[in-house]
């Protein structure tokens, strides 16, 4: 069986974002596990990078409705097979290429340049021989087939079901498995699945792909992306899904990811109203809103759960090796805050003492040499302070010298090719802030330093996520948390008491997570001091707070 979406009919019919997309989509297939679409401006003759075995590929897709591709194709793999010191080079295309094209070809091959051709016949018979499945480097871990059997049972019972998982416990790996067995059970079924943002919706699609037999199609429904038919699954943002469906589109099942975006009112709800007959399933890693809405209201309470510390603690997380660097808690001011009800945010101002940027680089110099093969995330709280400290750390210390910022303000496709880049080491660092907070898969991440960020609950465990993903020869994650809220020092005294719960269950795990603070004086204080932390750490700026005053402050 060949693939439906490398047929000669749909590559022509697809244009040139099909051609690029279904080249993407069978690299997967073939074991690639990093793979970027980078078409655009200044991509320097690319439209793909790809990694496998870690060897860098570089494609040039070449798509014609008719006739042939010509020498450009060639000329242009040729510039980014050099930009991107790629140690393989294709060139593909639907079609085939002009005579003209294949004798530069073979000049450059007998200069040692060699640049394959997949043209509109090897793709074919690319997509004949290549697995119906891709690859899989793992089963599914037992709580991930617990999942997709208690939401496969809440949607045959109720029609609805919910999964919170924390972020590197793969809940779109179960949303995944529960679309691809109900497409083995029902092959014309029509799966919806939602997202908030054109670029989480992008990548969903990629990752669903791993789920799904080649047999069947995916759909991309944005506002900038039309499909000419809406069969198999369709991936769209929650405007264009609503578009559809009020057109006539009618889903068999659909999935909401991030379903914390789903208020009682607004685009969600009207897409879930319309669509009444369907079975719907939700999934996130944080289910908590800033207003009062419980998502439990649309999709139920959770068919399985698991958090970070349980996650942790079974061995399926990273362990972490936790530092908060509270050494600037103003003491002086801790009678007086005790005997007065104080605001959060007053508070924060009062008893913080933030850290100098020039500090915070020589504890991250210590934590770097401290990690075996580092590869580090520095969240920080603006974009001027993330291109500032990727500045900072680009000359502070010669292993930093390409240490880069990531953030909303840059292209797609800079930010493809930064992912791409960390991916390879060739990045050490990256400073970002919020890019990485949703959908972004980056598991040899082993250090992470927070630097004045956000107090969000859902914030803090999605940025914590990041670097909590396995990977071989990973110990554990090293963060770096330079405290700026007394709602993040709640919120990692939480964790802790969590975790040391959690953990008397699994005393054989090889590495122990480790939560400290600098200064264990200050930890010992705070920790007597925040009595009911888990209240504290989804407390609102305006909350006034009354602690009781430790013995030893005085």
């Amino acid at each position: 069986m060949s693939a439906a979406f490398l047929t000669a009919t749909e590559l022509r019919d697809g244009g040139p974002e099909g051609l690029t997309k279904a080249l993407e989509r069978t690299l997967w297939h073939l074991g690639f596990h990093d793979a970027r679409v980078i078409d655009g401006a200044h991509d320097h003759g690319a439209d793909l990078l790809a990694v496998r075995d870690r060897e860098q590929w570089v494609f040039q897709s070449k798509w014609k409705a008719h006739g042939t591709a010509d020498h450009a194709g060639v000329d242009d793999l040729e510039r980014a097979r050099t930009h991107y010191r790629a140690d393989k080079a294709v060139l593909v295309t639907n079609t085939n290429i002009t005579a003209s094209a294949e004798a530069r070809r073979r000049a450059l091959a007998g200069i040692g340049v060699d640049i394959t051709l997949w043209h509109g016949a090897t793709l074919d018979a690319i997509g004949q021989r290549m697995p119906d499945h891709v690859p899989a480097p793992y089963a599914l871990r037992p709580y991930q087939e617990q999942a997709v059997a208690a939401i496969e049972r809440d949607l045959d019972a109720e029609g609805t079901a919910l999964l919170v998982l924390a972020t590197g416990l793969g809940k779109t790996v179960v949303g995944g498995e529960v679309i691809g067995n109900l497409l083995v059970s029902r092959p014309d079924a029509r799966v919806l699945v939602v997202a908030h943002m054109r670029d989480l919706v992008g990548q969903l699609e990629k990752a669903l792909w791993r789920h799904l037999p080649k047999s069947v199609p995916t759909r991309l429904l944005t506002g900038e992306s039309k499909p000419r038919a809406l069969d198999g699954v369709v991936v769209a943002t929650v405007e264009s899904a609503l578009s559809a469906v009020r057109a006539g589109y009618e889903p068999d099942l659909i999935m909401i990811d991030e379903t914390h975006h789903v208020a009682e009112t607004g685009r969600f709800a009207e897409l879930l109203d319309l669509c009444g007959t369907a079975g719907r399933f939700g999934v996130t890693a944080t289910p908590w809103r800033g207003d009062k809405f419980d998502i439990t209201a649309r999709f139920g309470h959770p068919s399985f759960k698991m958090g970070i510390a349980e996650g942790m603690a079974a061995g399926y997380l990273s362990a972490v090796d936790y530092k908060l660097y509270a050494d600037g808690v103003d003491w002086d001011a801790v009678q007086d805050i005790s005997r007065h009800g104080y605001s959060i945010k007053d508070l924060n101002r009062r008893l913080f003492l933030p850290q100098r940027d020039e500090e915070i680089v020589e504890h991250l110099r210590t934590a770097w040499r401290e990690t075996a093969e580092p590869r580090a995330i520095v969240f920080c709280q603006t974009i001027e302070h993330a291109e500032h400290m990727a500045d900072l750390l680009a000359v502070a210390d010669p292993a930093w010298a390409n240490a880069s910022h990531l953030h909303s303000g840059l292209s797609k496709r800079h930010r493809d090719v930064l992912l791409n880049e960390f991916r390879l080491g060739r990045v050490p660092v990256i400073t970002c802030v919020d890019v990485f907070n949703e959908g972004v898969d980056v598991p040899d991440v082993n250090l992470i330093a927070f630097l004045r960020v956000t107090h969000s609950r859902r914030i803090f465990v999605q940025q914590l996520g990041r670097g909590l993903r396995l990977s071989p020869g990973k110990k554990a994650l090293k963060v770096l948390d330079f405290v700026t809220d007394i709602r993040r020092a709640a919120a990692v005294l939480n964790l802790r008491r969590t975790l040391e719960a959690e953990e008397t269950e699994h005393l054989e795990l090889p590495h122990v997570s480790r939560i400290e603070f600098q200064d264990e004086t200050v930890g010992s204080l705070m920790d007597m001091w925040i009595q009911d932390a888990a209240d504290l750490e989804t407390a609102a700026d305006e909350v006034r707070l009354q602690f009781p005053l430790p013995k030893g402050i005085l």
